[in-house]
């Protein structure tokens, strides 16, 4: 089950299709749907979060917290559209492709891709786009 909740005055398009292409990216992984929750906030509320559970005095787009049991995939994915927003502007690309890519960012953490290396970073980079080419 995918749930969508807001902090904020933001509200997702399309939830349906959404949540969709979210599930088929974990099954396309050989992975199965648990209980994934986006929490859709501002920058000052995600700092908090940072600061409480990451001591990282810092702006983030996303703060991900992985409950995933082997190949059953839950967790929290928190995600500030203040800096996804400043983030599309920066990239010179839309909120919506920006929004999806942070959104799926955080499940494939949880899938199991890490983004501390270079050579890890490109190939988050490559599942990211290959999962935006599902939604577009």
């Amino acid at each position: 089950m995918i749930t969508f909740n807001y902090e904020t005055n933001f509200i997702l398009d399309d939830e349906v299709s959404v949540e969709k292409w979210i599930h088929q990216t974990i099954t396309n992984h050989n992975c199965e749907l648990g209980e994934v929750n986006y929490i859709f906030c501002n920058d000052d509320y995600l700092h908090k979060l940072n600061v409480e559970f990451l001591n990282h005095d810092t702006l983030t787009d996303i703060i991900s917290f992985d409950n995933s049991l082997g190949k059953l995939i839950n967790g929290d994915i928190y995600i500030s559209v203040e800096r996804v927003a400043d983030n599309a502007k920066d990239f010179k690309v839309s909120f919506k492709e920006e929004l999806h890519r942070v959104m799926i960012h955080g499940v494939l953490h949880y899938i199991g891709f890490k983004d501390k290396t270079e050579k890890e970073q490109l190939e988050m980079t490559n599942q990211e786009n290959l999962a935006l080419s599902l939604i577009k």
